[in-house]
C-alpha cells in the first residue's frame, strides 16, 4: 500500500462557493485529486479508467491535509482511501485497462 498526502489551501478557489459560510472542497475535486495522486505515485496514466465505487463519507474543509493510500487489487483494480488525520472521508475503488497499467 502507498500513501500520499495532499492539502487543499484554505482559500482554494472552488471552496469560495461552495458553500459560502461553510466551505466544503467538492466531492469531485478530492476524488479527482486522489486518482491524480495515484497516476503521479506509480508514474502511470490510468486512462482508461472506471470509478467503480467512490463513497464520500464526510466534508473536507480548505485546509485539511488528506492521505491518500491505494493498493492494486489485482492487474485492473486499485482500492484507494482518503483520510483527514484518522477520519475517512472518501473510499473507493478504480478499474483500468490492465495495459494501462502496464506502460
Amino acid at each position: 500500500m502507498a500513501t500520499v498526502e495532499r492539502t487543499f489551501p484554505s482559500d482554494h478557489a472552488t471552496a469560495q462557493g461552495h458553500f459560502p459560510g461553510n466551505p466544503i472542497i467538492p466531492g469531485a475535486l478530492l476524488l479527482s485529486e486522489a486518482l491524480r495522486a495515484i497516476e503521479t505515485s506509480l508514474g502511470k496514466d490510468l486512462c482508461p479508467y472506471q470509478i467503480r465505487s467512490a463513497k464520500f463519507v464526510r466534508p473536507v474543509r480548505p485546509g485539511e491535509r488528506v492521505s491518500i493510500a491505494f493498493s492494486r487489487r489485482d492487474e485492473k483494480r486499485i482500492s484507494f482511501s482518503c483520510k483527514v488525520g484518522a477520519a475517512l472521508v472518501l473510499a473507493g475503488e478504480v478499474v483500468c485497462d490492465s495495459s494501462s497499467l502496464e506502460r
